[in-house]
């Protein structure tokens, strides 16, 4: 129980420190953080999509960021690392930051065109499928959820809960709290129906071989027919010799009947005298 409970602890810490960050930067393309042990002390990994805003003008911001850090969380010689992530499109924390950015910035009148712009530029980054679900009191002031659905996406199984990015946002409105969940499938997810060639079996033919390949068919056509008029000549000739066998047949049997006819006319004179 204890690898366990230092796991969650580990865990929790990593999503208090991703909270204090979102708190302190805004509109910085926030997606995740990771809290490493080095021989140094603690390596904290941003993974943001504008990371020059966290650095701020001269370092400003991630000075003032590593010292609330280290008094916040009592941190050993806390060391930030920033990446930057190439696909913001494709990442669903960033893509729900954006869309509770715009429904702050243009209002709860234009959901419907944040929503399907926003699905739109995910598809476009690459991913199979995208689902975005807005709920709260928009536009008007009755509750009512939008949706808006594109692409293929795992709703069960381990690919749902493995390979699809979630991620749940909150913004307040005039109209009051508005919730935003975002499912990304990423292109990258290996589907278990989806089946790939491994060779191109396609080629191209060019005039030459065509040519080539027209004689070919010309050579085998005029060998088939040579064939075909042997075959005609062989049974042509096995009809004739049939033809000479039975007219010999004939003649020997035409020429035994007359002997026996002279031996039966031989005997009748004998008997006669």
């Amino acid at each position: 129980m204890a690898i366990e409970r230092k796991f969650i602890e580990q865990n929790i810490k990593e999503y208090r420190i991703k909270r204090f960050i979102e708190e302190n930067l805004d509109r910085v393309g926030l997606s995740q953080v990771t809290l490493k042990k080095t021989p140094l002390g603690d390596k904290i990994v941003i993974h943001a999509s504008r990371p020059g805003l966290i650095v701020g003008r001269g370092g400003s911001n991630i000075q003032s960021l590593t010292r609330s850090l280290k008094e916040e969380f009592s941190l050993e010689n806390p060391q930030i690392e920033i990446e930057e992530i190439k696909k913001p499109d494709m990442d669903a924390d960033i893509v729900a930051e954006r869309i509770c950015n715009s429904l702050e910035r243009f209002g709860s009148a234009r959901t419907k065109g944040i929503g399907h712009k926003t699905m739109m530029d995910t598809m476009r980054a690459g991913a199979l499928g995208v689902e975005i679900l807005i709920t709260g009191k928009i536009p008007s002031m009755r509750a009512r959820r939008w949706r808006f659905y594109a692409g293929y996406l795992k709703k069960a199984g381990d690919l749902a809960i493995e390979g699809v990015y979630v991620s749940k946002k909150m913004v307040t409105l005039k109209s009051g709290a508005i919730g935003v969940q975002v499912r990304i499938m990423p292109p990258t997810v290996d589907l278990p129906d989806h089946i790939t060639l491994t060779e191109d079996i396609t080629q191209e033919i060019s005039v030459e071989n065509a040519n080539s390949v027209q004689s070919a068919e010309q050579e085998i056509a005029a060998v088939s027919q040579e064939e075909v008029v042997g075959e005609t000549k062989e049974a042509s000739v096995e009809q004739t010799e049939e033809e000479i066998v039975s007219t010999q047949e004939n003649t020997v049997s035409e020429s035994s009947e007359d002997v026996s006819s002279d031996e039966s006319a031989d005997d009748t004179k004998e008997g006669k005298q």
